[in-house]
């Protein structure tokens, strides 16, 4: 329990900020996810923007750190090059 009005507004703020950062992440990987499992290579092509831009959404908004996001852009372009 916060012992002051200060720390009471910090832990709703923090909870807040939480819930938003694990919106944005989730929808990071789903979008990633799209990428990993597509079918065929078209589909696969076809998703990709969209991983990547939220990708770099979430290193901009540091959810995740940006050589973070260098690495798994890197990786979904290795995977769909290899569909």
């Amino acid at each position: 329990m916060p012992n002051n009005k200060q720390a009471a507004k910090r832990l709703k703020t923090d909870e807040e900020k939480r819930q938003r950062n694990k919106t944005r992440k989730s929808a990071m990987r789903s979008s990633m996810r799209k990428v990993l499992e597509a079918d065929s290579k078209e589909v696969a092509e076809a998703a990709t923007p969209l991983a990547v831009k939220n990708i770099d959404k979430a290193a901009k908004q540091n959810i995740i750190h940006g050589n973070a996001a260098a690495r798994m852009k890197s990786r979904l372009a290795k995977a769909v090059a290899a569909k």
